[in-house]
């Protein structure tokens, strides 16, 4: 039996720019929903001017647009206009999930907000994306990912005492903003199925990083204890961290007794276990320099692939450290299918990264690339009756 897309049937008007909103509805779009970007005629998403390949950019299907905008469909409308906002009413009274990450305010002063939305279609849920969330003391600052990841405490976690504070290399903050945005509009489309109603979702970046923090914000909120920046070691284990090996570095995690005798075991430094310093893990992580130049003695011996393979087969954790390149093209990440090909308009075949999750009874796929600009408004706006005359009219009055 073929597997049918879990949210097939389901429509979603998607507003958001850039990437914390795009990456969530993204996650939908794999998943079978058909979601309709609605862009600003003038440009649309700013993310179709960015990237590393300019010529793109000014074709805009810029890199950063392609990357997060798979399996959509995009129209254009401008709805500061009379006529714009008649026509996104006419599409979300038809809609299941309308979501935005304007600024909060924005879609009030639009009066396209939740309480004449909801009015309009009791059935619809609203979700709003933002940097600090729709109410509070910082509600209406402007957020970068950047921004976020000083304020909510990321920055100071990373690096060490030579380079602190360090953002993380790729934006999280958007990335978990999105995340957490599919997750709750996946919770509240499951409510849905059982009381029928819509309702109003808030998503703020600040608070979506936060849990994500783990270990680090227990140490604090549980136990008192600051957290320490220490660069690619673990502050709460040894031996775990980067080790150097004879080509390179590796990771290593040896949490466990068991673990920790095995390493020694596969390093032939077996005497390692007995000594006094090393007993237990809190000898260890307070005797932590000495042991790390123990064990890189043994380490800086063979190459990175030959420890990995050996401690791997006996249990301990371990692994090479790639470049992204090396990463993307692991047989492991092929054999999940993870990128995956398009055919992009004026481009021909491009890679991308499509679900990470993988159903046993649902499809869930990269079965078209991100839409031109434009492209589906004959399709959209001709199921809401409007046809070629009508449609050139109102691009004419620049509504579309």
């Amino acid at each position: 039996m073929a597997k049918v897309p879990m949210l097939q049937g389901i429509r979603v008007l998607d507003l958001t720019n850039v990437l914390s909103g795009p990456f969530a509805t993204l996650q939908l779009a794999l998943l079978g929903a058909e979601v309709i970007k609605v862009e600003n005629p003038r440009g649309g998403d700013p993310a179709r001017t960015q990237g590393v390949r300019p010529e793109l950019g000014r074709d805009l299907m810029g890199t950063s647009f392609l990357a997060q905008n798979m399996n959509k469909k995009s129209v254009t409308l401008n709805t500061k206009t009379p006529e714009g906002k008649d026509l996104f009413k006419r599409l979300a009274r038809g809609a299941d999930v309308l979501v935005e990450n304007f600024r909060p305010g924005v879609m009030d002063r639009l009066g396209l907000g939740y309480a004449v939305l909801s009015a309009l279609n009791p059935r619809l849920i609203f979700c709003a994306i933002s940097g600090y969330g729709a109410t509070g003391p910082d509600a209406v600052n402007p957020a970068y990912d950047q921004i976020i990841q000083g304020n909510a405490g990321v920055m100071a976690l990373n690096g060490d005492a030579r380079l602190n504070p360090l953002r993380t290399g790729f934006p999280v903050c958007d990335t978990a903003g999105g995340r957490d945005a599919a997750f709750a509009l996946m919770a509240a489309l499951y409510q849905r199925e059982r009381n029928g109603e819509g309702q109003f979702i808030d998503i703020s970046m600040q608070a979506s990083i936060m849990p994500m923090m783990g270990w680090a914000a227990a140490n604090l909120l549980i136990g008192g204890q600051e957290p320490v920046p220490m660069g690619n070691r673990n502050p709460t284990n040894m031996p775990s961290g980067t080790f150097r090996t004879a080509d390179g570095e590796m990771n290593i995690a040896a949490h466990t007794e068991e673990q920790w005798a095995a390493l020694c075991d596969v390093l032939e430094v077996s005497h390692l276990a007995a000594d006094p310093r090393f007993v237990t893990r809190a000898d260890r992580m307070h005797h932590r320099e000495e042991l790390i130049q123990l064990l890189e003695a043994r380490l800086t011996t063979s190459p990175t692939a030959a420890w990995v393979e050996r401690l791997n087969a006996r249990g301990v954790p371990s692994g090479s450290i790639y470049h992204l390149e090396q990463a993307l093209r692991q047989p492991q990440i092929r054999h999940r299918g993870l990128v995956q090909k398009t055919t992009a308009p004026g481009l021909g075949e491009i890679e991308v990264l499509g679900l990470s999750a993988l159903f046993e009874k649902a499809a869930g796929d990269v079965t078209a690339p991100a839409p031109t600009l434009g492209q589906h408004n004959a399709e959209i706006f001709g199921g809401l009756g409007l046809d070629g005359a009508e449609l050139a009219g109102l691009k004419a009055r620049g509504v579309v």
